[in-house]
């Protein structure tokens, strides 16, 4: 199962949250976003667990465990939605440059 944990600290590394959630079973992956042009981590990232019961666990012990003076938000990752190509566009069309 995916985990959504958010409110890391910026230092945070995948080694140390991947140790944070071995203690309640059996890490598969560990991802911390980053920024894709500066790669500074945004501050929040996905753990994925080996079963569901080690998910539930982790996300009961650690929603709101403090990692560096930081409350850590830990719940079970929502699907990801599907933005349309061309979302944020109106209908109403671009007017001309004046020339």
């Amino acid at each position: 199962m995916n985990i959504y944990v958010g409110n890391l600290p910026y230092s945070v590394t995948e080694d140390e949250l991947r140790r944070l959630f071995e203690q309640y079973g059996d890490v598969q992956s560990v991802y911390v976003i980053k920024d894709r042009y500066s790669g500074i981590p945004k501050g929040f990232g996905f753990v994925e667990m080996g079963s569901q019961e080690e998910a539930d666990h982790a996300i009961e012990k650690l929603d709101g465990h403090e990692v560096d003076g930081r409350k850590i938000k830990v719940n079970e990752a929502r699907p990801r939605s599907h933005k349309p190509a061309d979302s944020g566009r109106t209908d109403k069309p671009r007017s001309k440059p004046k020339t």
